[in-house]
């Protein structure tokens, strides 16, 4: 049996008080590289998108799911984002948003979580993550749970007057 339920974290479905925190990340300048945002979320567009987060994978072709710890607080989110039945593929992204909360295992659980899931309920035969070349944590966490880069897109990302590449690291199912 899949469980979206760890030792040290859970992932749930997006509620209505998610709204500050979604709020907080949205507009966080830090996270827009990766997001591609280039201006900030208003709480209305914010909470129209929550009230819609209910709709199913196969309709949208994402799913946001709610990082908690295991006193309930919300403090990242992972997604699987164009999502594809037919090919059996989905991007993977994650985010925790408060530098406190990072390097204690929860983005390698939540992630390992949501692998679970996409292999074994969703039947997706392979997994892929977008990675700055800059982002150690993220290739080290993407890595330590059997990513492996396949690609680099060059010169991709826009940086402060400089361009940076994309790495590019997919994770098919395990075959037994």
């Amino acid at each position: 049996m899949i469980s979206l339920k760890g030792s040290h974290c859970y992932l749930r479905a997006l509620e209505p008080e998610d709204l500050q925190f979604l709020y907080t990340l949205e507009n966080d300048t830090a996270v827009w590289e990766v997001s591609e945002t280039l201006a900030p979320y208003s709480r209305f567009v914010l909470k129209e998108y929550l009230a819609n987060s209910h709709k199913d994978i196969y309709e949208v072709k994402q799913l946001r799911l709610a990082i908690c710890d295991m006193s309930h607080h919300v403090v990242g989110f992972i997604d699987l984002f164009d999502f594809n039945p037919r090919h059996k593929r989905a991007g993977v992204g994650i985010v925790i948003l408060n530098r406190d909360d990072r390097n204690k295992g929860l983005g390698r659980e939540s992630l390992k979580l949501l692998m679970d899931y996409a292999f074994g309920v969703l039947d997706m035969h392979q997994l892929y993550a977008n990675i700055n070349q800059d982002n150690k944590p993220s290739i080290h966490l993407f890595t330590s749970l059997g990513f492996v880069q396949s690609g680099i897109k060059k010169d991709w990302v826009l940086r402060d007057g400089e361009f940076k590449d994309e790495l590019m690291f997919q994770k098919l199912r395990d075959v037994h």
